[in-house]
């Protein structure tokens, strides 16, 4: 049966060979996201370029986080479980602000907000990453926060997430995410959408998937359904388009811009890319023109430590999640955390639980989660070898979350549910 007309459920088409086991740089870009993936693959895997001295560009507008704790690197894997925090902002650089209409002619212009917000946890043995992402009309209390300046902003009972970066940059919004969830986060970095616009085009376009015809008069999109390449303007309108996915909310928005991660994720790591390091390194040199790190995460060691952390996580074990929330009762274009949720998630974090999701794709219906089948295997004339003996799995290292939160593994696939259904 077809994907079509069938939000939130998980449906099969036919695939050939079973699911590889993942390639350490894979794990490395679903972790770190666009264009701090890119910086992680140059570093670890371009030799007999200059990488040394892209490094010491990355660190200059490199960023203190207020109030988290440092990591000193080594030459081995991180120690123990990890927070990684990523920012996507909409600043209305030159080259790209005809792209965004009002938003860049209009009385905000000169303003930047964080309108998407990754928190990537990467667990202490066994490994596991989850990345989850949070709504930008989340609201929530705001604590004080350092400026440029040295001054500081009042705590704030309620405001919307995406403020956070008005108020204090990268650091506060770090700082807000660290109390919501109670957790360090140690690492943090920001991409504008110019930065995630230049690395599709430097790999060639991303193929998405559209389950449904996409329709949005908001940003220009009237694509019909199938496979896509995007690039340049159009990677730009998939990623901000709201009303042409789900149910027109940013939740739905949130799960069609994790389908366009993993897909660019997987374009990354494919033959054609990182057997070219010529390629690789126009990809490191873009990033580290259009990312800004935290200065704790200026130290090519380290990137080399997430990388040795991460290398063996299996695809069942990187969980892309939406932090749960109910509709502001104040405000219904608003959310605000579903705590018990959030809790339940964390406290499986914290035991470092194998996460299994009980609820739909998306919040939002933004997209359709399609399982792979197995393809028959060939016949052999060889002898078999005799099947293994099923192992029982401890229930204490397993947590079933509440079906309030959303989300996939990355041994799912998606496709843009979109709205001309």
């Amino acid at each position: 049966m077809s994907p079509t007309n069938r939000p939130g459920r998980r449906e099969t088409v036919a695939r050939h060979g079973q699911l590889r086991s993942p390639h350490p740089v894979t794990q490395l870009l679903k972790i770190l996201a666009v264009g701090l993936a890119v910086v992680l693959v140059a570093g670890v895997g371009v030799v007999g370029y200059n990488v040394w001295s892209l490094a010491t560009n990355f660190t200059d507008d490199a960023v203190a986080l207020e109030g988290q704790e440092s990591v000193p690197p080594d030459i081995g894997e991180i120690e123990g479980g990890v927070n990684l925090f990523l920012a996507g902002t909409d600043a209305c650089e030159e080259e790209y602000a005809a792209y965004f209409g009002e938003r860049c002619t209009g009385a905000d212009a000169g303003g930047e907000l964080n309108d998407v917000n990754l928190l990537v946890h990467i667990s202490d043995n066994p490994r596991r990453v989850t990345v989850i992402s949070f709504p930008r009309d989340l609201m929530i209390p705001i604590p004080s926060c350092e400026q440029e300046d040295g001054s500081t902003t009042s705590a704030m009972s309620k405001q919307p997430l995406n403020s956070t970066f008005t108020y204090g940059g990268l650091s506060c919004t770090v700082k807000t995410i660290s109390q919501l969830t109670g957790q360090s986060i140690p690492y943090a970095a920001k991409v504008t959408w110019g930065g995630v616009i230049e690395i599709t085009n430097a790999v060639g376009g991303v193929d998405v998937c559209i389950a449904n015809g996409i329709r949005d008069r908001y940003t220009g999109i009237d694509w019909p359904a199938g496979t896509r390449n995007i690039q340049g303007l159009e990677a730009l309108q998939f990623l901000r388009t709201r009303h042409g996915v789900g149910d027109g909310g940013d939740l739905g928005r949130i799960s069609n811009q994790q389908q366009y991660m993993s897909r660019l994720a997987r374009k990354l790591v494919s033959d054609d890319v990182l057997s070219d390091a010529g390629t690789l390194y126009k990809l490191a040199s873009v990033a580290v023109d259009n990312v800004t790190p935290s200065q704790s995460l200026t130290n090519p060691i380290t990137l080399v430590q997430i990388a040795l952390a991460v290398k063996d996580v299996p695809y069942d074990d990187i969980v892309f999640l939406q932090y749960p929330t109910y509709t502001d009762p104040s405000d219904s274009n608003k959310v605000v955390p579903n705590y018990d949720a959030a809790d339940a998630l964390f406290a499986a974090l914290e035991a470092n639980q194998q996460l299994v999701l009980t609820g739909e794709s998306s919040q939002g219906d933004g997209t359709i989660v399609v399982e792979p089948t197995e393809t028959p295997a060939e016949e052999s004339t060889e002898t078999e070898e005799p099947a293994e003996t099923e192992t029982t799995v401890d229930p204490s290292t397993v947590a079933e979350l509440p079906s309030s939160i959303t989300g996939q593994t990355a041994a799912e696939e998606t496709c843009s549910n979109g709205n001309l259904r």
